[in-house]
């Protein structure tokens, strides 16, 4: 049986990709594992405890757009990072992790044409993959827009043609950047509303990264629309504990914005949605309203930015991550980059090419680069960068 059409010409995904690349050369050392961002920071030790205290709750089926007590966490820690009262009953809505909510809010919330024609959808190029497979799912065109070292490694929305502005209902954007790191301010997201306002469309703004950062906590777009004054309908923001919280496995993520988004969410996830296990619930709420352990874990993340700037700091091209966890490390070839390093290292790193795709002729954008994830303990992420500067960079 043959794949529905619209997913017949997807690329192979990451993952896939580098196994078929790695899998057939031996590793030249230990393994160090530097390709995928799962936090292996400690979480708070007290969760286990609270999904214990509440077991009970796995004898019930879990409210669908989350518990009173998760929405309410979720509302205050809203409150205290960014300054935006924002009702937990009708402007929140608890995720299965955000991936589900990235990929359902194009079939959610964006028309099926605009002006007469077939909807566009953008992103940034290196990008998240789910981006473009809810554009596509959502009878999208998704278009990819260069973040680059010249764009600051952010997409430059604005230089997008006029034609596909006109068509344009949504544009998803990373910030923190993944893999880049970096941060958009207050005046791109300024600009990036200005510009959605004068096309019609919304702002999916994925900042899953948000409290992953040095010194300056990343400026919010829902701070933005709170100063500017903007209708909090024009844009959706998604948070997740995996990162913030170490907590992948959870699976507790949201979506945030004006009522009538949250509304028309809400009632796709009514007969698509997956919700979280009430105990996971109710032990995520503890988690969103405990700041402790997130600085905890920044400060950690803090002494692996020194350790890679320490030994990075004299390779051309180096550019110091703003916030997230990720090294953007430029190479001539990302493949033969990953080869060379797992062949005479067994440090296993992620092509940039893997993250992004050709776009209008000019060539991918993560071609000459390779991605390292900052997430293992300090010693071996030390060593694993310190095997990458001497088997890549000092010839």
């Amino acid at each position: 049986m043959a794949y529905p059409e619209r997913f017949s010409n997807l690329p192979a995904h990451a993952w896939p990709r580098l196994r078929a690349l790695l899998d057939v050369h031996e590793g030249g050392g230990p393994l160090i594992q530097m390709t995928i961002g799962e936090p292996k920071h400690a979480f708070p030790a007290w969760v286990t405890d609270k999904i214990a205290q509440n077991a009970a709750g796995f004898n019930s089926y879990p409210p669908n757009d989350g518990s009173p007590e998760l929405k309410g966490a979720i509302s205050r820690w809203i409150k205290r990072r960014y300054g935006a009262t924002m009702d937990a009953d009708t402007e929140v809505m608890a995720l299965n992790g955000t991936r589900e909510g990235l990929y359902n809010a194009v079939i959610a919330l964006c028309p099926e044409t605009k002006n007469g024609a077939t909807p566009a959808i953008l992103m940034p190029n290196p990008f998240y993959q789910v981006y473009m497979i809810g554009a596509i799912s959502g009878g999208s065109e998704p278009v990819m827009v260069n973040a680059t070292a010249e764009t600051g490694h952010l997409p430059d929305f604005h230089s997008v043609p006029k034609d596909v502005l006109a068509r344009t209902t949504a544009a998803y954007i990373c910030s923190p950047a993944n893999p880049q790191g970096a941060v958009a301010d207050y005046d791109y997201w300024a600009n990036l509303i200005d510009l959605a306002e004068t096309h019609d469309f919304k702002i999916f703004a994925d900042e899953c990264y948000s409290e992953v950062y040095r010194d300056v906590a990343p400026t919010g777009a829902i701070e933005v629309v709170e100063k500017l004054g903007t209708d909090r309908n024009r844009v959706a923001i998604f948070h997740s504990l995996s990162k913030r919280s170490n907590l992948p496995g959870l699976r507790s993520g949201f979506i945030a914005s004006g009522a009538q988004t949250i509304a028309e969410v809400k009632q796709l996830r009514n007969y698509a949605g997956a919700p979280l296990p009430l105990p996971l619930q109710q032990a995520a709420a503890a988690v969103w309203d405990d700041e402790d352990h997130v600085r905890e874990s920044r400060e950690m993340y803090r002494e692996k930015f020194e350790i890679a700037d320490r030994i990075f700091g004299n390779v051309a091209g180096y550019q110091s991550p703003q916030a997230g966890f990720f090294l953007w490390l430029p190479v001539e070839d990302d493949e033969a980059a990953a080869v060379k390093l797992w062949k005479e290292t067994g440090v296993k790193v992620l092509p940039g090419g893997y993250l992004a795709q050709d776009v209008r002729g000019h060539e991918n954008p993560g071609k000459k680069y390779i991605r390292a994830a900052l997430v293992a303990p300090k010693d071996e992420t030390e060593r694993g960068l310190e095997l990458i500067r001497d088997c890549l960079y000092s010839g």
